[in-house]
C-alpha cells in the first residue's frame, strides 16, 4: 500500500490556491493518497513529506518566514536532507545560496548551489509566455514568466534542467527544485508530477 503523503505550501504570497489545485489533481490522477495544506506554523514543517514555496515578493516571504521561525525549521529539515522542496519564482530565489544585489536582507535557504538575480526579465509589464525544453520531459513546456528571476550561475551538485538562450530558468540539486517561472498558472501538470515523483522517491 502506498504511504499517504503530506505536502505543505508556504501561504504568505503567490498563486497558492493554483498550486494546491495542481498538486491535488496530480495526486488524484495518479491514485496516490495524500493531502495538501497551507503551512501556518513552524511545527507543521516537522510533519510534511514535501514543501512548496510559491512566488510573491521574496523580501516579504523571507522576513515572515524568519519572524515565524518557519525558516529555522526548514533549515533543520535541509540539514537532515529529508524534505524535498520546490520553489517557484520567489521560492526559487529563497532556495539559492547567493542572491545578486541583495540589499534588502533576504535570507536564502542555501539549499541549491546557485546564484540568482531577482526580476531579471523585467517588471510586470514584461511578463511573457514561451515554450522551453526541460530535461526529463519529452515535449516542450509552455512557461509563464512574471517578474521572473534568472539563475545566473550554478556550481557543485546543482544540475541545469532548462534555459532560455543562456539564461538558466530551472535547476535541481538532490531533493530541491528551483523554477523561475509559474507552473501553477498552466494546465500542464508535468512539473508538479515531477516534484511529486521526487517526494515519493525520498520516502
Amino acid at each position: 500500500m502506498v504511504k499517504k503523503i503530506s505536502i505543505g505550501i508556504i501561504g504568505i504570497q503567490g498563486a497558492i490556491s493554483e498550486h494546491i489545485n495542481s498538486i491535488k489533481y496530480v495526486l488524484k490522477k495518479n491514485n496516490i493518497p495524500g493531502n495538501v495544506f497551507i503551512i501556518k506554523n513552524k511545527d507543521e514543517i516537522k510533519k510534511i513529506d514535501g514543501l512548496l514555496i510559491p512566488g510573491g515578493e521574496s523580501t516579504t516571504i523571507s522576513k515572515i518566514m524568519d519572524k515565524s521561525k518557519i525558516f529555522n525549521q526548514i533549515m533543520k529539515r535541509i540539514d537532515n536532507d529529508d524534505l524535498p522542496i520546490m520553489g517557484t519564482c520567489a521560492g526559487c530565489v529563497l532556495l539559492s545560496t547567493k542572491i545578486s544585489d541583495n540589499n534588502e536582507g533576504i535570507k536564502p535557504l542555501s539549499a541549491i548551489q546557485m546564484q540568482v538575480k531577482r526580476n531579471a526579465f523585467g517588471r510586470q509589464k514584461d511578463s511573457f509566455e514561451t515554450n522551453i525544453t526541460i530535461n526529463g520531459l519529452s515535449a516542450p513546456y509552455k512557461a509563464i514568466f512574471i517578474r521572473a528571476p534568472i539563475i545566473e550561475k550554478i556550481w557543485g551538485k546543482c544540475e541545469l534542467l532548462s534555459k532560455i538562450d543562456n539564461k538558466i530558468v530551472m535547476a535541481r540539486q538532490n531533493n530541491y527544485l528551483a523554477i523561475t517561472f509559474h507552473p501553477e498558472l498552466t494546465e500542464d501538470i508535468r512539473i508538479h508530477k515531477y516534484f511529486l515523483d521526487m517526494i515519493l522517491r525520498s520516502n
